[in-house]
């Protein structure tokens, strides 16, 4: 990690973070005895309370589970509103694997290359961490665009090229185009970005203008390409475990299945105990119910 590409890292985590926000990032971060809880989504570029608030919980130690992250949700009353959150908890070593690209996930370093904030820190050691986690996906993606993006052109362009990638190696219900609403609603964030990240993973460059062209070698060129392959062919096949998973152990997957439709139909969904302790099973019998609500 490189001074300008650290400066660049520990700026964006320091996004300001409503005060609600930090106090239910501290809530979890004590609770599950993390090492520190990173706050990301369209909430943190707004400022936004409403909707549903998305958390990392980084734990200490070694991952535990082989299927990973581990989600859950829960709500919080706050000044007389209801503060809804999504938190996926996983090791912070495991996070930091992921995010340099050392395991085979695709999901770890293409969302934090993108705006998060660190909403709790168990200490400056814990910070440290998360700091050189997230610049280690910086380089990670950067790099990954230098191959897949043009000979040369724009940084935007080499960015277009990453996420269109990674959205189609996943199992992503995404319009066309969501990398362009990406990097416009981002534009801050991502401005400057790729050359500082090129620095930092040794990758020269030259530049004529707002244009960029990455010195690739062909042997290096072909190793990131092998190296993406892998991933691309295991990502809809681990996206898939993890749903599994989720459908299974989401704790609180009932309550915010039903806060879902409800906002997306108008249909209010009574959680009763059986339904809070068997979503799956129930969720023929309130589709049914929306359906003839809805006719």
């Amino acid at each position: 990690m490189t001074p300008a590409l650290e400066q660049r890292v520990v700026a964006a985590l320091d996004a300001p973070i409503a005060p609600e926000v930090r106090a239910i990032a501290a809530a979890l971060g004590h609770e599950a005895g993390a090492r520190a809880v990173l706050f990301y989504g369209s909430n943190l570029r707004t400022g936004s309370l409403d909707g549903v608030l998305d958390f990392y919980v980084l734990l200490p130690g070694r991952q535990v589970e082989k299927i990973w992250p581990r989600v859950s949700y829960r709500e919080s009353p706050a000044d007389g509103v209801t503060l809804r959150a999504k938190i996926a908890t996983l090791s912070l070593e495991t996070f930091a694997r992921a995010a340099g690209g050392q395991s085979r996930d695709t999901t770890i370093w293409a969302r934090f290359v993108q705006p998060a904030g660190l909403a709790w820190a168990a200490d400056e050691a814990a910070r440290a961490e998360v700091v050189a986690a997230v610049a280690g996906a910086a380089v990670t993606a950067a790099r990954l665009a230098a191959a897949l993006g043009p000979v040369q052109g724009t940084a935007e362009a080499y960015w277009r090229a990453l996420f269109r990638a990674t959205y189609r190696a996943e199992f992503r219900v995404e319009k066309p185009g969501r990398e362009n609403d990406i990097l416009s609603v981002n534009a801050g964030h991502f401005a400057g970005l790729l050359p500082i990240a090129w620095e930092a993973a040794g990758i020269a460059f030259d530049r004529d203008g707002s244009d960029l062209r990455p010195r690739l070698g062909v042997r290096e060129r072909a190793r990131i390409e092998r190296w993406w392959r892998t991933r691309a062919r295991l990502g809809k096949p681990f996206n898939l475990l993890r749903l599994v998973k989720a459908s299974t152990t989401f704790d609180g997957a009932a309550r915010y299945a039903a806060w879902k439709i409800e906002r997306h139909t108008g249909v209010p969904i009574a959680i009763t105990p059986w339904r809070e302790k068997h979503p799956v099973l129930a969720a023929p019998a309130v589709l049914w119910r929306v359906w003839r609500s809805r006719r």
